[in-house]
This record gives C-alpha cells, sequence and structure tokens, in this order.
C-alpha cells in the first residue's frame, strides 16, 4: 500500500473519469470541484489495452492518479514455493461464483497477500499448478461446455479478479466507488486491507448492465436450442460471467457503510442483489440550474430540431433513435437531428448506425457531431429523445430540463419520474415530455412530433420540466449532502484490518500496465 501520502477520498472509476467523457464522468468532475476542501486520489480502471488521453482537466485538489488495467498482471516470479497456492483458492473461488460474497474475497486476499509482487501470470494463470486448477473448475461447474470456451473464459475472469486484487492500494481516509462490479472489487478490497470506510454510490446497477451486455455478446459460447429434447442442455457459459460480477457487487454491498442511488427504482435491483436495507440512501443528480436556465433566454427562430445526447454505444441503441427521426421527417419535413457525443467507442455499432442512415435516406439532415459543448446546442435543440434500453438518471435530461427544453425517453432508470414527477411532488407541475416503450421508433417518433407540432404542448413541457429541475435537482442542495456525508466518514476511528491481511504487500508503482 502506498502510504507516502494520505487523501481524504479515493474515488475508484471504471472505465469513466478522466479518459471517457459521459454522464458518469460530468458527475465525477463535478463532485470533485464541489468538495474542494478535501483531497482525492484516484483509481481508474480501464481496459488493458486502453489508451489514456484525458478528456478532463482534473482540478487541482486531485493529489494522484493511479491506472489498472484489469485482466493484465505482471510476469511475476517463477512459481515455485507456491506450496498449495492454487488448491487453497480453488474453494473461495468455487464459493464466489456459487453466491458468495466478501468473505470469499478476504479468502482470496489472505492467500495472495503475502506472496507480494512476486505473484503474476506465471503462478496464477500459467502454471501446472493454475491447469490442475482449471481443470477441477471446469468439471466442478461447467463439465458439458466446450473446454476451450470454458478455458478462456476462465483466464479472462480470474485475470480480472487477479488484477485488481493485487493492483496498487493508495491510502485514504475512506474509499468511493461509483459503481460496483470491478470498481466494487477494489473497494471491498480496500475496506478489507486498510479497515476504513466504503461510501458506494450506483448510478445505474452494474450487473443490469453486464446482464444486457453479456446475453448481447456473440462472442460468449451459448448451447444451441434444441426443441423437443430429452438431453440435458450444456449449462451456458454466460451465467458463469455474470455469477463473477454478482459476486463482485455482494462483496461491495457488504463492505459499503453506505449504498447511495439516484432514484427509489434502483433501491428494488439493490435489495434484489443482496444490499442491506438499512444502507440504502438516495441522491439524486444535480445540475447547476441557474448556468442552464439562462439558455433558455437564447432561444431564437430555427428549423424544428431534435437530437440524441449520449454515447454512439449498443446501450443507447441509437438505431431505435435513426428509425425514429425517419419517421418523424416524414411528419416535419425540415427537421433537423442531431447525435451529439462521442463516436469512437464501439466502432463497428457506428458503422452499423452510418449505414443505417444511409439505408433510410437521412444523410442530409442526421448528423453525428461527435464530442460537443452540450450548452452550444440546447437553445437550438426543440426535444431531447433518449431511446436508451438502460439508463440511471440521466444529466441530459436534467440540462435540457433546465434550460426548457422537454424530453422523450425510454422508461429506463428514473426517467419516468424526471418527467412525469415522483410520488411525493408537491404542487404536480405536469408532463415534461413522454416515456415511451423500450425499442419502439413508432411511439417515440409521435410523441416527439406530437411537441413539435402542437406549440401549447410544448410549452406545457417546457415549463414543467425547468421548474422539476429548479425544485429537486439544483446541485447546492445535492452537494450539501455529499460534503455531510464526507465529513463524517473521514472522521470515523480507524478499524483494524483482518488479521490475515495485516502489512500485506501489493504491487507497487502508478499503473499497473
Amino acid at each position: 500500500m502506498n502510504e507516502s501520502r494520505q487523501a481524504d477520498v479515493c474515488l475508484i472509476l471504471e472505465g469513466t473519469y478522466p479518459y471517457v467523457a459521459g454522464g458518469v464522468s460530468i458527475w465525477t468532475h463535478h463532485l470533485i470541484q464541489a468538495q474542494s476542501h478535501l483531497s482525492f486520489e484516484l483509481v481508474c480502471l480501464v481496459p488493458e489495452r486502453a489508451e489514456l488521453e484525458p478528456r478532463y482537466q482534473v482540478p487541482p485538489n486531485v493529489t494522484g492518479i493511479t491506472n489498472v488495467r484489469v485482466g493484465s498482471l505482471p510476469p511475476g516470479a517463477q512459481p515455485r514455493g507456491l506450496n498449495g497456492l492454487c488448491e487453497r483458492l480453488e474453494g473461495p473461488l468455487l464459493r464466489l461464483e456459487a453466491g458468495g460474497g466478501l468473505a470469499e474475497i478476504e479468502s482470496i486476499l489472505s492467500e495472495l497477500l503475502p506472496y507480494g509482487s512476486s505473484l503474476g501470470r506465471r503462478a496464477l494463470l500459467n502454471s501446472p499448478e493454475a491447469w490442475q486448477l482449471i481443470l477441477r473448475m471446469y468439471q466442478a461447474t461447467h463439465p458439458e461446455s466446450p473446454f476451450l470456451d470454458y478455458f478462456w473464459s476462465w483466464r479472462a475472469i480470474l485475470g480480472g479478479i487477479f488484477s485488481i486484487l493485487l493492483a496498487p492500494l493508495p491510502s485514504a481516509r475512506m474509499y468511493h466507488p461509483v459503481s460496483t462490479g470491478y470498481a466494487g472489487l477494489y473497494a471491498a478490497r480496500a475496506h478489507l486491507q486498510t479497515g476504513r470506510p466504503v461510501l458506494l454510490t450506483e448510478h445505474g446497477i452494474y450487473t443490469n448492465e453486464r446482464r444486457i451486455e453479456i446475453a448481447m455478446a456473440d462472442w460468449l459460447y451459448r448451447p444451441a436450442e434444441s426443441g423437443l429434447t430429452l438431453r440435458k442442455s450444456a449449462r451456458d457459459l454466460r451465467l458463469m460471467w455474470f455469477h463473477a460480477f454478482a459476486g463482485y457487487s455482494r462483496a461491495c454491498y457488504e463492505a459499503a457503510a453506505r449504498i447511495i442511488t439516484l432514484h427509489s427504482g434502483n433501491q428494488y435491483f439493490q435489495l434484489a442483489d443482496g444490499a442491506p436495507k438499512e444502507k440504502l440512501a438516495i441522491i439524486p443528480n444535480g445540475v447547476d440550474y441557474h448556468r442552464f436556465s439562462a439558455l433558455a433566454d437564447r432561444r431564437a427562430n430555427h428549423p424544428p430540431a431534435i437530437a440524441l445526447i449520449g454515447r454512439v454505444v449498443p446501450i443507447k441503441d441509437v438505431k431505435t433513435f435513426i428509425r425514429a427521426a425517419a419517421i418523424v421527417r416524414e411528419l416535419v419535413p425540415e427537421i433537423r437531428i442531431w447525435v451529439l457525443g462521442p463516436a469512437d467507442e464501439d466502432p463497428q455499432y457506428f458503422a452499423e448506425c452510418q449505414a443505417l442512415v444511409a439505408y433510410l435516406g437521412l444523410e442530409d439532415c442526421v448528423e453525428f457531431t461527435g464530442p460537443v459543448s452540450v450548452p452550444d446546442y440546447l437553445p437550438r435543440l426543440d426535444v431531447l429523445v433518449l431511446t436508451s434500453i438502460s439508463e440511471a438518471q440521466p444529466l441530459v435530461m436534467l440540462e435540457a430540463g433546465a434550460a426548457g427544453v422537454p424530453s422523450v425517453a425510454t422508461d429506463v432508470g428514473a426517467c419516468r419520474e424526471m418527467i412525469y414527477g415522483g410520488r411525493d411532488e408537491e404542487s404536480p407541475l405536469g408532463p415534461a415530455g413522454a416515456v415511451t416503450p423500450l425499442a419502439n421508433p413508432t411511439a417515440t417518433a409521435h410523441a416527439v412530433a406530437r411537441l413539435l407540432l402542437e406549440p401549447d404542448e410544448w410549452q406545457r413541457a417546457s415549463r414543467a420540466a425547468r421548474e422539476r429541475v429548479r425544485r429537486y435537482y439544483d446541485t447546492p442542495s445535492l452537494d450539501r449532502s455529499y460534503r455531510e456525508l464526507y465529513e463524517y466518514w473521514c472522521s470515523v476511528p480507524d478499524r483494524a484490518a483482518p488479521a490475515g491481511l495485516i502489512g500485506a504487500e501489493s504491487i507497487s508503482g502508478k499503473d499497473a500496465a
């Protein structure tokens, strides 16, 4: 553990700030700036071969950044003197996949950390002992699945676990993961190893998002459907991946002192995934209402315009937006259509979206802008459209709402209460747009067209959007909530780490590449 300095808060970030633009990154950047009296250490969990080009200028109260490349392990020493390490790892690894959590992570850590930086892929993945471990685990869990598929899944999953548990661990008064998953696994490890508190914030439910991605992954083996067969089907290897991420979430929930999410709908999933009810809390996203509401005064006459603001990736379902846009153009021929956001995260999906635009003959009205300054576009935007298949509480809807731009969004995350209001809304404000079903371009198009073609309806939605953001989502009160949590948990006394983890050494260095 690096004890040369101790930050107040260690933020644990997976695939986001400061290298990836998006809602979570915007939230993180604001959080650090709003708590300028505290020092922050960033632990950035990034893909193994990612090129790390910052998209943000980190604030001066960030004291350091530790990059951890998930799945990347150093070679390590030759696997001598392991004394049955792989055999001892087998039990907790199997229990973790079978519904385990923090206790299993503690058992794995207690076996790994005494070896310190001498451990690496030679011993943990490439040794004869590791080969025997994979054979035993295969026979115990997936004997009917193709062994080659199991082998590569096993190496990827265990490589991910080991890279997190042996990565550098900055010293901090508290640890704050901004998701479960690998970030949650890292936080659970930090809590076990240091005894310091963990505060978890979940924007979206990580296990739900991974379930969607795993279900869509065509590189994972799935047993063929065999109709009216009496033969027992092979166990789907997709479950192996999902159970791993579910285990990381359980471990993080157990380690966390508080589990914060953005809206009440997420709490049902958290409870189902094993989060203790007494730890749950809600702090919604917020935006600077005064800054964005001033943009409404800059509106002037312009051609009708709609936009999807977000990354061009499958989970945003940009294809449904494009199909809806084609229907809207039939009803509003002069429409301008923007996709505002990075398009380089999934080049194949971006190419498919471009091909769909060409197929539907929309090249003259659809523009993929790449990263832009959203405030520059809001005064020229009439309707924000979100067709995502998974969201938490989209910041772009709050920014647009403060600027008086209504939204049409799918029924995911907090979108319904952001558009129609929560159950506890005083003096109901009316709808700030419309909510539509998933993957339904016709319903989306008709909701958009109604706002564009009925000025009175648009005005009512615009007023409701602005007032709802002003009442419930302005940042000052939300910033105070995090300030109070940080001050309390940073000040709690140290708690001794478990005996097996005291004095454990981790891989040193600022980049675990």
